[in-house]
């Protein structure tokens, strides 16, 4: 009897670190995203749409916010090609 106590605890205790974990995955797409728009665009743009990709497959509880991820993710990558394009670089800076 103790021991299914244990073991139903410890499965407990399992699921809610795994929901923690997926819950932060998505925090993690919208920092991410937040994040691109300022620098590095090139790396943090795709990093925020995987990252809010694997929060919705999982099933967060924090689906806005992965959503809200996935968008900054894509407005990484339009702001991106838009100073590409103006600039005719990679390498961009706010300053000119």
């Amino acid at each position: 009897m103790a021991l299914f106590a244990v073991r139903e605890r410890l499965a407990a205790r399992g699921d809610s670190t795994r929901r923690r974990t997926v819950d932060d995955t998505a925090v993690a797409a919208f920092v991410a995203g937040l994040t691109g728009l300022l620098v590095g665009n090139l790396l943090l743009g795709p990093l925020a749409l995987a990252f809010s990709a694997a929060a919705l497959l999982r099933g967060t509880r924090r689906r806005g916010r992965a959503l809200l991820g996935a968008a900054l993710g894509v407005a990484d990558l339009a702001v991106l090609a838009t100073l590409v394009s103006l600039n005719g670089t990679l390498f961009w800076s706010a300053a000119g």
